[in-house]
């Protein structure tokens, strides 16, 4: 390797190589633990530990970075206490998770650093809205994001890359390219020449680094880091390095050739390095014993502490209390003044006040820039607040979710808009993997809300009408808001915004424009998790949400003489299930109204509740209706009689006669 022509100092250089043996030696005793059963899994950069070393150096301690498993350079060059790391890999206490999750799956804001999860492509657009972030606030910083050769056939990395680019984000985006993903090589995974090539795609300035040359890693990544900082933009750079050992250990490397393994075993990033250094005199044998003897030192000090450390004990209290950031909610009471005004104009206003509110407030989505979206909701909001915080989005659901958390990690908060519910399942998994879980994990809390058009009823088809709440009550982490009139829309919608934690704002189409109300002018807000009591009768006890609550007092209208109690959930995640518990308790009877087809839906689990905690007051078995177990059909004959409006009469007044 070509050491000698780069003009570093002998101190840099010396101090190059410190931090690559350090992550070395502990590998190697990592393996040893290992094989003693004294952690579960290990995943080795062995023979790579020039990138993340090179990388990191290259970058100011306040600069985040998000590095992937095989990444421990960064965490030791970024001086993490080892005591702590040792201890997150036995999954105690005094790890990152709190014995929730293992290995690298874990970041800390104290250095810096946001961990991956398993799914590999989310943390892409992370980088992305950390960077947005940064930006936003005239930060000179770049955000350095890894990623394997494997995950850039994963749309998250596409999604990422475009977004970056289009946005100009100073993002640096490092492929290690170490020959396999798992056990299927690259020729099996891509058909361009060089990864560095898909940058070109879009419009991306890329380069190709030999990632076994600490020197060239660092200086071309210091030349990078200088230049963004100065003049923002993603840069992508493919590191050509090798795993020498398996995905993880378990894994093994009976499919890799030997002869490819001995080539790229000559290429040993720290041995010729070591070697060069001692053929120039700047690092002389016994300089090196001490270093290895002082490193070895720390790890066995750092160890005796981990290995003392007691197991995590499990405390179901604090499990269930971590799976949300605390809030603590703060009431804004309406004023008198008040406008008729359709749930469209109140989402409108609510998101409006809460912009002028909070001025690190992010609103992204299709189309809601100088269009105002696709439901106006956005209208006028470029000109009142800017295309830095209003965006246009390009159609990439995932990335953006993605980019929503970044933001929020980088002390921003982010409402998206979903142009349709439907269309989430594009940014599914970062909703229910990412946002869900991060606060559970390791503490970072997503402040972030997705706001969700959704809903039948309009003659829109399979794609633009369901109601998808029950995809996300069921995820810990994530809470569900559905209101059903302007009033409540405006209040929750402002509280949802205010919530630290991820929030699904579910908005009927339906409702948008055909329901009106008495709506204060002025911002307030509303508490989750506190149903509705709309009317009050001693008959039989209606829940309903959204749309249905409408069909409800639609059928009530209809049939004066039954008295029940209506309650409008509002809220599905927190979910008010005492408001049903003391109805029932008070008329003996449940109907559950939902317009999401029946199996696994709401009204399921609140049936299941109130049998297991209200058996003794119930005269009747509780009643659910819901929509038809097919997908939404187009045709309005067809969706008419798809839809549960229809059926809810008939079963209510069953029910009242049993």
């Amino acid at each position: 390797m070509d050491y000698a022509k780069y003009d570093l100092s002998d101190a840099l250089k010396l101090k190059l190589y410190v931090s690559m043996l350090k992550p070395r030696i502990i590998e190697e005793k990592m393996l040893i633990l290992l094989r003693q059963g004294k952690i579960s899994k290990w995943f080795s950069g062995i023979g790579q530990e020039a990138i993340s070393v090179g990388v990191t150096a290259a970058m100011d301690n306040e600069e985040y970075i998000l590095p992937m498993h095989r990444n421990l350079g960064v965490f030791t060059t970024r001086n993490l206490p080892l005591n702590r790391l040792f201890s997150q890999w036995q999954g105690k206490a005094n790890g990152f998770t709190n014995g929730r999750d293992r290995s690298f799956h874990f970041g800390t804001q104290e250095y810096k650093i946001v961990g991956m999860i398993s799914h590999l492509g989310p943390q892409l657009g992370v980088a992305d809205g950390i960077a947005l972030a940064g930006r936003l606030q005239d930060k000179k910083q770049v955000t350095a994001v890894f990623t394997g050769e494997g995950a850039t056939s994963e749309g998250d990395f596409h999604e990422a890359l475009n977004v970056a680019a289009v946005w100009g984000l100073p993002v640096l985006f490092c492929i290690e390219n170490n020959g396999y993903g798992l056990s299927t090589p690259t020729s099996e995974q891509f058909k361009c020449e060089h990864l560095a090539d898909k940058g070109k795609g879009y419009g991306m300035e890329s380069h190709i680094v030999d990632g076994n040359n600490i020197l060239e890693v660092y200086t071309k990544i210091d030349a990078l880091c200088k230049s963004i900082r100065e003049h923002p933009r993603p840069v992508l750079v493919e590191f050509k390095t090798f795993r020498m050992r398996g995905h993880e250990e378990a894994s093994g490397t009976k499919y890799v050739p030997q002869e490819l393994m001995d080539r790229w075993a000559a290429k040993d990033p720290l041995e010729n390095y070591s070697e060069y250094l001692r053929d120039e005199n700047i690092l002389s044998e016994e300089q090196d014993v001490v270093y290895k003897k002082r490193i070895i030192a720390e790890i066995d000090e750092n160890l005796k502490m981990a290995f003392a450390e007691d197991e995590v004990v499990f405390d179901q209290s604090k499990e269930l209390n971590d799976v949300y950031k605390n809030v603590d909610y703060k009431s804004f009471e309406p004023s008198p003044v008040i406008k008729n005004i359709r749930l469209v104009d109140a989402i409108s206003e609510s998101l409006r006040q809460s912009m002028e509110r909070h001025d690190n407030l992010v609103i992204m989505g299709q189309d809601i820039a100088e269009y105002g979206g696709v439901f106006k909701i956005t209208e006028g909001f470029v000109e009142a607040f800017g295309k830095e915080r209003v965006r246009n989005t390009p159609i990439c659901e995932s990335a953006i979710v993605s980019a929503a958390m970044g933001l929020s990690i980088h002390g921003m908060k982010a409402v998206m808009e979903m142009q349709f519910a439907d269309f989430v399942s594009s940014g599914f998994n970062p909703i229910v993997n990412y946002l869900a879980k991060s606060h559970y994990r390791w503490g970072e809390n997503a402040d972030v809300v997705i706001r969700m058009p959704c809903g039948g009823g309009v003659a829109a088809g399979p794609f633009h009408s369901q109601t998808n709440e029950a995809w996300f009550t069921n995820t810990p982490g994530l809470k569900v808001v559905y209101p059903a009139f302007p009033y409540d829309a405006k209040g929750l919608l402002a509280t949802a915004i205010n919530d630290p934690n991820p929030v699904l704002f579910f908005e009927h189409k339906g409702l948008y424009r055909s329901i009106y109300q008495n709506v204060p002018t002025d911002y307030y807000t509303l508490p989750l998790g506190k149903a509705s009591l709309l009317q009050e009768g001693d008959d039989i006890s209606i829940a309903s949400y959204g749309a249905g609550v409408h069909w409800v007092l639609e059928t009530l209208q209809n049939n004066k003489d039954i008295k029940a109690d209506v309650i409008d959930l509002r809220s599905l995640q927190p979910l008010d299930i005492n408001a049903v518990y003391e109805s029932v308790k008070k008329t003996g009877k449940l109907i559950i109204l939902q317009e999401d087809s029946l199996f696994g839906g709401i009204a399921s689990d609140i049936s299941a509740m109130v049998m297991e905690n209200c058996f003794e007051h119930l005269d009747a078995p509780v009643k659910r209706v819901a929509s038809l177990e097919t997908p939404i059909p187009f045709a309005k004959t067809l969706e008419d009689n798809y839809l549960s409006k229809g059926r809810f009469e008939s079963v209510l007044l069953e029910l009242l006669a049993y």
